[in-house]
Formats: structure tokens, C-alpha cells, sequence
């Protein structure tokens, strides 16, 4: 794979990563398993993924805390990234982008992931407390002091005006004023975002953003929540602490109603001899060279999986005829 250098990270393009909070955040807790899902990412590394995404809310703390028992092992095979800026309570989320929480929150990451530096360290969410200048300069003196490399950010996109046929422009606009200020005060090295074939906002300014500041771009959810692998069944159900329980697009009928977009991307995975879920991840990736998708998977199985999409290289033709699938329906539509 080449290896490109974004800001202060090299990131590994042309390849897939390992998006690791199903393992043990928002998706059936029922289902989670430790020792699988260190099969899991020790076999995302043995295919060749190098970058494995994880926060310190996932869980929380466990997420890291299991990562963490992989790295202690092979720290040099991994490209790490992790994030802050999120608290968990009981029944809430709430953000916290002050200087002091910043740091202790890096220490403390460090401290569960068993390594001396963070990759790429990611601010989860703004504060619309604390102005974006004070909490990246805080995260800027992480990097000064060696204990991160690069940082980058996570967009946050108001969901709504999904369909690709309707005007999407403000979508994004937020997370580009945010960015726009934070390269003031430090360089950003990296966006994580939703994109995938079902949800393609970034491509309208997101993106382009990015590619014209050489600014690497990690797509979040690149199999739309496990709907574009093509393995669920409309009105399978999921468990109340799943977060697709109560996803618009994950009810029965809306389920039902997508079906021709899996149907789509399963057209062109058998003229390849490949998955759906391949060429839901290679479609990603043809986005553009700084692209790197970030499927959650928490099985040996699933890693194994995408990592192959890597070596599948859609063609115009099928990158045309993915661009001819009718837009995803959701109850905003």
C-alpha cells in the first residue's frame, strides 16, 4: 500500500481500517465478544490493516483497554488512532473541549492503549462552550510535548435533506468553520465523516475541502451501519441497545424500501467475485487517493473481509452504475 504523509501522520491509502466500537459499544452488547474481538483486530493486522479507530467513549474506556492488549504486543504494525471531547453519563452525552480535561484525557488514553504516543488523536466533538482555538491549542501542546503526532477532527452533520437528488449545501457547514478556524492555531491532518454509498454528503464539500488542503479523510460508517454488507433482513429487529433500533433507516419498511441499493452493489460484487460489502468499502476508497474507509466489524471474520476490498479496483462502469442506484429513504424523506 503507499504510505502518505498527512500533516505529522503517514497514512496507509489504497487500504482499509478497523473502525472498533462495535466491539464493545452501540451495537447488540449481547453479541460482543473479548476474546473474539481480539482475534478480530489481530487479524485486521495480520491482512495488512494498519489503522485501528477507537475513542476513549466507546465503552467506556473499554475500547481502549482492549486495544491496548493488542498493542502492548505489536505497537509497530499499528497506526493509532483514538479520540476525545465526549463525556458518557447515564443518560447522556455532553461535550467537554477545555484545555485541562484535554490533557488529562490524552494522558489517560495513553495510559489504556499501553503506548508512549498517539497516531492520530481526533476531537470527537466541538464544545459550543469553549471556543475551538482553546481546545486545539490544548491538543496542539499534546503534539509539541510527543505525546501525539497529528490531529484531526470529526465532522458532525445535521441528519436530514439525505436524498442525493435534493440540495445538501449546509450540511457540512458547521465542521467547515470549525476546521477553518482550528488550522489557525495548528495544522489538521485528518477529517473522520460519514461516507458511504448511501450517504454521500461529504462529497459535496467535505471532501473537496480536504483534497485541496492535503488533508487525509477517514470515512465513518462506510457500510452504512451494516445495511450496504447486504446481511440484514428488513424486520430481523435489532436489540434495544443497539443504536440501529432506533435508526429511521433501520425500521422494516424503510429496511424494505432500500433493498434495490444492496441489490445494486450485489450486481457488481459478482461480476468481481467479491462481497457486497467489498464493493460497498472499494467505492469508498475510489472517492479520492486520501480516502481511507473505517468499517466497525468485531469478528475475525468481517476484518478479514474488508481488508480485501483493497485489492479490488471497480471500474467507470461499475462506479457509474453505483452512481445510478437510487438515493437511500429514511423517514426525513
Amino acid at each position: 500500500m503507499e504510505c502518505r504523509t498527512v500533516g505529522a501522520a503517514a497514512l496507509e491509502v489504497g487500504a482499509v481500517g478497523l473502525g472498533c466500537m462495535p466491539m464493545s459499544w452501540a451495537y447488540s452488547t449481547s453479541r460482543q465478544d473479548g476474546e473474539e474481538s481480539l482475534r478480530a483486530v489481530h487479524t485486521a493486522l495480520d491482512r495488512g490493516t494498519t489503522l485501528l479507530d477507537t475513542a476513549d467513549m466507546y465503552g467506556p474506556f473499554t475500547n481502549e483497554l482492549l486495544l491496548g492488549r493488542v498493542l502492548k504486543e505489536r505497537r509497530a504494525e499499528a497506526f493509532v488512532s483514538t479520540k476525545c471531547g465526549l463525556l458518557v453519563g447515564e443518560q447522556h452525552i455532553v461535550a467537554n473541549g477545555r484545555p485541562g480535561y484535554v490533557k488529562r484525557a490524552c494522558d489517560a488514553s495513553l495510559r489504556r492503549l499501553q503506548t508512549d504516543v498517539i497516531d492520530l488523536y481526533q476531537l470527537h466533538r466541538v464544545d459550543p462552550e469553549v471556543p475551538i482555538e482553546e481546545t486545539w491549542g490544548a491538543l496542539a501542546e499534546l503534539v509539541a510535548a510527543g505525546k501525539v503526532r497529528a490531529l484531526g477532527l470529526c465532522a458532525v452533520g445535521a441528519r436530514g435533506g439525505r436524498s442525493r437528488g435534493r440540495q445538501r449545501g449546509g450540511l457540512h457547514a458547521e465542521t467547515l468553520r470549525h476546521l477553518a478556524r482550528a488550522q489557525q492555531v495548528f495544522p489538521v491532518a485528518c477529517v473522520e465523516a460519514e461516507l458511504s454509498v448511501w450517504a454521500p454528503e461529504a462529497l459535496d464539500e467535505l471532501l473537496p475541502w480536504c483534497v485541496a488542503r492535503g488533508v487525509g479523510f477517514l470515512a465513518a460508517m462506510p457500510l452504512g451501519n451494516g445495511f450496504l454488507t447486504g446481511t440484514l433482513t428488513p424486520g430481523g429487529g435489532f436489540e434495544p441497545d443497539d443504536l440501529r433500533a432506533r435508526h429511521p433507516r433501520f425500521t422494516a419498511e424503510m429496511m424494505a424500501a432500500n433493498q434495490p441499493i444492496v441489490a445494486g452493489l450485489r450486481r457488481v460484487a459478482e461480476r468481481h467475485g467479491a462481497t457486497t460489502a467489498q464493493v460497498a468499502l472499494a467505492w469508498t476508497l475510489a472517492q479520492a487517493p486520501s480516502v481511507v474507509p473505517v468499517p466497525g466489524a468485531k469478528t475475525a471474520r468481517w476484518t478479514a473481509e474488508n481488508a480485501g476490498a483493497a485489492a479490488l479496483r471497480l471500474t467507470d462502469a461499475d462506479l457509474a452504475e453505483i452512481a445510478e442506484l437510487p438515493p437511500a429513504l429514511g423517514s426525513w424523506d
